[in-house]
């Protein structure tokens, strides 16, 4: 392989993003913008959990229970009512996203030591927030009541690697993946259908270049480019995100350097079997669509069924989302 020839291929390819402003738009300024959207919107976190109160004891321990949850900053009370059907129609209008019922007598078996169970309705449409408001419920009330202690047993939980509970450490790592995904595979499978469209496919074929040089001179140019846009979404993500970087980061750019060749060689593959920018395009929204969707990112892999995992391990991006998620959070090494 000639270097001076692939050299000279490579600064071509790199002269036509620069040229062309809608690539250099797509290259440089929509990976930040979706980097710090996504980044923020994609999230389970339920924050302050809109709570409406029933209060049939009205002791001090009812009202006690309703400060530590409020206490708890994963809920603020919106209002007080004891009529049924207007708390189901706070739930249905979403003025509330969860009703406490507090029964009448739970003050008294508390004293004696027999707590009394409430009632928690959680409005369930969306099923992953109505289990996280569930579970912040649960321990807030099993703490009030002493139910999380006795004279015999004494449980104490430790969070390891996300002691924090953040859903940015876990979900920033696993967007600057897929962007660097779409970047990478996008650009190179544009890449030889520009060529076809342009009219200048014919023109390589004739000149004295191998197939290896041409292939090496497309992908080299947008493998640079990728790695620096994820160089620069990984410096955003600890710098804006506080992301945090717990294990070796050279590992983290080894794997990048290798599994962007797959996604580029991916696009490239695209770029071969379609005819026109807009046909690769589509091609390389559904391809990522099934990668990003089977890659853990957004759903446990776990959840999925049988045959669904054993596909999504010849994902490469499963692999990278796992990898990233790994070294920065949990802290594992290059073995």
């Amino acid at each position: 392989m000639r270097m001076r020839t692939v050299i000279a291929l490579m600064r071509k390819e790199v002269l036509q993003v620069l040229r062309d402003p809608p690539t250099l738009v797509q290259v440089l300024a929509i990976p930040l913008i979706q980097l710090v959207v996504l980044s923020n919107a994609a999230t389970f976190e339920t924050g302050a959990t809109r709570l409406l109160v029933r209060d049939d004891d009205g002791r001090p321990a009812s009202r006690a229970l309703v400060a530590a949850m409020v206490g708890s900053g994963e809920f603020t009370v919106v209002g007080r009512a004891s009529d049924p059907a207007r708390l189901d129609a706070a739930l249905r209008r979403r003025e509330a996203a969860a009703v406490l019922h507090i029964p009448a007598g739970y003050h008294a078996s508390l004293l004696r030591g027999t707590p009394q169970p409430v009632q928690l309705q959680v409005n369930a449409e969306e099923g992953a927030v109505a289990g996280l408001i569930q579970q912040a419920a649960q321990a807030v009330i099993a703490r009030h009541a002493g139910m999380a202690a006795s004279a015999q047993l004494e449980r104490r939980d430790r969070s390891w690697y996300n002691a924090t509970g953040r859903y940015k450490d876990w979900m920033v790592p696993g967007i600057l993946v897929s962007l660097t995904t779409i970047i990478g595979l996008l650009l190179t499978a544009q890449s030889i259908t520009r060529e076809k469209e342009l009219g200048t496919l014919e023109q390589l074929q004739v000149t004295p270049i191998t197939k290896g040089e041409l292939i090496a001179a497309k992908l080299l140019p947008f493998w640079a480019i990728a790695l620096g846009i994820f160089t620069l979404g990984f410096t955003v993500a600890t710098l804006v995100f506080r992301i945090p970087t717990v294990g070796p980061v050279p590992v983290v750019f080894l794997a990048a350097a290798v599994y962007l060749v797959v996604a580029l060689g991916l696009g490239l593959w695209i770029s071969t079997v379609t005819a026109t920018q807009q046909q690769a395009m589509f091609v390389a929204f559904f391809v990522l669509l099934i990668f990003l969707l089977m890659s853990g990112l957004f759903t446990p892999l776990e959840a999925m069924p049988d045959w669904a995992q054993a596909m999504a391990h010849a994902n490469p991006v499963m692999h990278f989302v796992r990898l990233m998620r790994a070294v920065l959070v949990r802290g594992a090494g290059l073995a």
